[in-house]
């Protein structure tokens, strides 16, 4: 990893989360994370890399697994990235990366499936954009069902209709897709009328001009520590087979569940878009 990617670069909240590790494993896993906000955007593949590493050294902090689910929904590994978040929600008990879950259960397939976990009790504690983004992809799920006037219904509630900014113009090219495959063309043009075509671009995850982006290798990092392998205490999830949910949720049931929800570790779920599942 480059020098100037440090352990100081994290959120304070993520820093303490990493308390649990000894000081060396904190600093290296730490500094995987922060690569992995670095190129979340540019370099998904590499970003879900260094989650990976992460997670090796790891595999029971919230904000790791967390890292590790988004960068697995960025990549399309959607069965994984369920399994990730659906940890982190053990872990801390937090929602916020509902949308992404439902979002990844339209990407396995499974339109029905993203429509219940919109359902759930705790849909109705997320933050309002979050909220926005739940209807943008159950809205996705009636279209993938047939349902074109129930798509359009999701994005008429006054929460939705009230989105400002780039959220906006997400949502009106959300509505423009429902309102065409309900046959309602002039409807759907209306809808991105007000939108400047640049606007819609980057809305729509279009955007092609980026920063150089470096790509660090990770083998000679991974090859360097097998020799410095941290003790089953400080990573009891290293280098072990994976194992069913089930197995998984009795070996979290000691992590304090009173923990503050995870801070944005890697990406503001704005970042995080649902478009990448379509």
């Amino acid at each position: 990893m480059p020098e100037d990617v440090t352990f100081s670069l994290l959120d304070r909240d993520v820093r303490g989360r990493l308390r649990t590790l000894s000081k060396e494993n904190a600093e290296r896993v730490g500094r995987h994370l922060v690569m992995v906000g670095r190129l979340l955007d540019d370099d998904a593949e590499a970003a879900y890399e260094h989650a990976q590493a992460a997670v090796r050294r790891a595999g029971r902090v919230d904000v790791v697994r967390e890292a590790a689910g988004l960068a697995a929904y960025r990549t399309g590994r959607y069965a994984e990235a369920l399994r990730e978040l659906r940890t982190v929600r053990r872990l801390n008990g937090s929602s916020e990366h509902l949308a992404i879950m439902a979002d990844a259960e339209r990407g396995l397939g499974r339109p029905e499936r993203a429509i219940t976990l919109s359902q759930e009790p705790e849909a109705e504690t997320l933050d309002t954009e979050t909220q926005i983004e739940l209807a943008i992809v159950v809205s996705g799920a009636r279209l993938d069902l047939g349902q074109p006037e129930a798509a359009v219904a999701v994005l008429s509630s006054p929460t939705v209709r009230a989105a400002r900014g780039l959220v906006a113009a997400r949502v009106a090219q959300a509505r423009a897709a429902a309102l065409e495959a309900a046959g309602r063309a002039d409807e759907a043009a209306a809808e991105l009328a007000d939108f400047p075509q640049d606007v819609l671009d980057e809305a729509a995850g279009n955007t092609t001009e980026h920063d150089e982006v470096v790509v660090y290798d990770l083998t000679e990092d991974e090859e360097g520590e097998e020799a410095a392998e941290i003790t089953s205490d400080e990573n009891p999830a290293a280098d072990e087979p994976e194992v069913p949910e089930a197995v998984e949720a009795e070996a979290v049931e000691t992590v304090d569940a009173s923990a503050e929800p995870v801070g944005d570790v890697v990406a503001s779920d704005e970042s995080v878009t649902q478009e990448d599942a379509r």
